[in-house]
């Protein structure tokens, strides 16, 4: 274990969320590792949990500061207070309401975000604050000798972010993006079938990701849009199983939802081609009305065969009777049916900053995902495919 006492702030949350996780599914780049959950066992030579003292538990303690207490920022509070490994010492938030639930639900203290980056007693910060407001607070948390772990995207502008991971990587930082379906059970058992080569070489992929409904119109007019505030996840996603970088996106997006979502200058209805140099292409489609539940699907076709992650649901079972069969509703939205890929991805972040490794998805990740935003966009703007080389910086 590490010598160094480790710690961490989160931002923002407001869904109360069980955590009951045996396992969590790590996912590094294309490798999927599954690991029991922290304290399940002492490691070889490691004092029985029952007999570590005060002192040396608080050694192994990666200490957090949370920036941010809305609906995402109370998702990483539960992660944090679930991980025997990890502390959540301090929030912060504008609204100070909603600071103090997080603060009274998890024992911490309510703090300035100033107060956070020259805290002695905070290794690092999940900021979860709005997304104009990441990249500034990525460079102040670096400088500040901070661990920084930020909800996708860094920032809506390219240029921006690449000014970002700059200081990020001059001043060392541990750093690691939010694209928390790499660490669902269920799509990493996928990504690990392939990298045992179950359906041999990856041909096709198709991504389903379709919300319950549109969010405010309050949201959708700093969201960046559809695909950077969206699609953006199945970005990263289609990167994760392709295993090869997308070259060419063609996309085509519409307003079939709700008219305002247009008068807004946005879309609510989205389909994606993404196409890799050696012909590789995965599909993706959107959209903010799904009347049946949230709707998260992925099919990888490979020469071998094929492998596919259906829907779930909070309870397992069917119903057969005489008027045929029935299922559960499925989950109504993230905060639920991500529970399990919340608090592997934070055990995750917090093995990186334990472990002194690289953070995985990195802010490269981030940076590549952003860019085929931009291409899907320039795609719709102008009808046609588009080379991802077209909007590289």
């Amino acid at each position: 274990m590490p010598n160094s006492r480790i710690s961490a702030a989160v931002v923002g949350g407001t869904q109360e969320l069980g955590w009951a996780v045996t396992a969590q599914v790590i996912a590094e780049g294309c490798r999927a590792l599954v690991i029991p959950a922290p304290g399940a066992y002492p490691e070889q030579g490691e004092p029985h949990p029952e007999n570590t003292n005060e002192k040396e538990r608080r050694r192994m303690t990666v200490r957090f500061g949370l920036l941010g207490a809305g609906r995402i920022g109370k998702v990483h509070a539960r992660a944090i207070s679930g991980n025997k490994g990890a502390q959540l010492t301090a929030v912060a938030d504008a609204v100070a309401d909603a600071a103090s639930a997080i603060a009274e639900a998890q024992g911490c203290a309510v703090r300035t975000i100033e107060e956070i980056e020259a805290a002695a007693d905070i290794d690092a910060v999940v900021i979860c604050t709005p997304t104009d407001t990441h990249a500034d607070l990525i460079e102040r948390f670096s400088r500040a000798g901070k661990a920084i772990f930020c909800e996708k995207p860094i920032d809506l502008d390219y240029d921006r972010v690449k000014a970002c991971l700059r200081v990020v990587e001059e001043t060392d930082a541990t750093f690691m993006v939010g694209f928390n379906r790499r660490f669902d059970p269920h799509f990493s058992a996928v990504r690990a079938a392939i990298n045992e080569g179950r359906i041999g070489d990856v041909e096709m992929v198709q991504i389903v990701s379709r919300d319950p409904g549109p969010p405010p119109a309050q949201y959708i007019g700093s969201s960046g849009g559809i695909l950077r505030d969206m699609t953006i996840h199945d970005f990263d996603m289609a990167r994760f199983l392709l295993g090869e970088e997308p070259d060419t996106v063609f996309a085509t997006a519409s307003v079939l939802v709700d008219p305002e979502i247009g008068k807004l200058g946005d879309h609510d209805s989205a389909s994606v081609v993404l196409t890799t140099p050696s012909g590789k292409h995965c599909t993706i489609s959107n959209s903010r009305r799904a009347t049946y539940g949230y709707d998260q699907r992925i099919e990888v076709h490979g020469s071998k065969g094929a492998i596919s992650a259906e829907n779930q649901r909070p309870v397992s079972i069917e119903i057969a009777t005489n008027t045929g069969y029935t299922k559960p509703p499925l989950h109504d939205f993230f905060m639920t049916r991500y529970t399990e890929a919340y608090a592997a991805e934070m055990a995750a972040f917090v093995a990186a900053i334990s472990e002194g490794k690289p953070a995985s998805p990195s802010g490269q990740d981030g940076l590549r995902a952003l860019a085929l935003a931009d291409a899907a966009y320039l795609s719709i703007e102008q009808g046609r495919a588009v080379k991802v080389s077209e909007v590289l910086g």
